[in-house]
């Protein structure tokens, strides 16, 4: 069954930003879907089997911090 995460990573303002928590996200085990809006800062990743902490630490890795 799929499910969905949202964070808020209010470090992203462009497109660089967006591509670069996608590319680190889809990477994750697991993740089928990465949706990143610029305008509000909210990151939606959809799959199965998603671990909060690996979501985490990609987004980290990506140089921003989520909420």
């Amino acid at each position: 069954m799929s499910e969905t995460v949202t964070y808020r990573v209010p470090g992203m303002s462009c497109e660089h930003c967006k591509a670069a928590v996608t590319e680190e996200l889809s990477g994750v085990d697991g993740v089928q879907n990465v949706s990143v809006d610029l305008a509000t800062k909210v990151v939606e990743v959809n799959g199965q089997g998603l671990d909060d902490a690996a979501l985490r630490a990609a987004i980290d890795e990506a140089g921003y911090e989520a909420e």
